[in-house]
């Protein structure tokens, strides 16, 4: 099987994941109101100082991990910003989790180049 079959057959299986954690978090400040575009000090308005601060490994830029409690159970969430300090994604997993994804889709792409984040 094609390395790239197999990372989008895995990203997709983390899908149904990311659909119930959206449904169960919507409600969450960071969840409902981070946007694209919005900027670093916006961010932390909504959802204070993020437990860490990462640089990007895949593509230049930065990302904060937040821990989200709900009903006693608790997900890692990150927003991360392009090179301009500006929200160009937001996911239901840590920064570190979220740089591999990105690095592992790189690497499989024919030629391994291409944007990411």
């Amino acid at each position: 099987m094609n390395k790239s079959l197999v990372t989008l057959a895995t990203l997709l299986a983390l899908l149904p994941g990311c659909n119930s954690n959206s449904q169960i978090y919507r409600d969450q400040p960071l969840v409902a109101k981070v946007d694209s575009g919005m900027s670093k000090e916006q961010v932390q308005q909504i959802g204070g100082p993020p437990l860490a601060i990462t640089d990007r490994t895949v593509e230049p830029g930065t990302c904060f991990d937040y821990k989200l409690t709900q009903s006693g159970h608790q997900q890692p969430f990150n927003v991360s910003f392009d090179s301009r300090g500006k929200v160009d994604h937001t996911s239901f997993m840590s920064c570190a989790e979220w740089s591999n994804a990105q690095l592992k889709a790189r690497e499989a792409r024919p030629g391994g180049g291409g944007g990411g984040y």
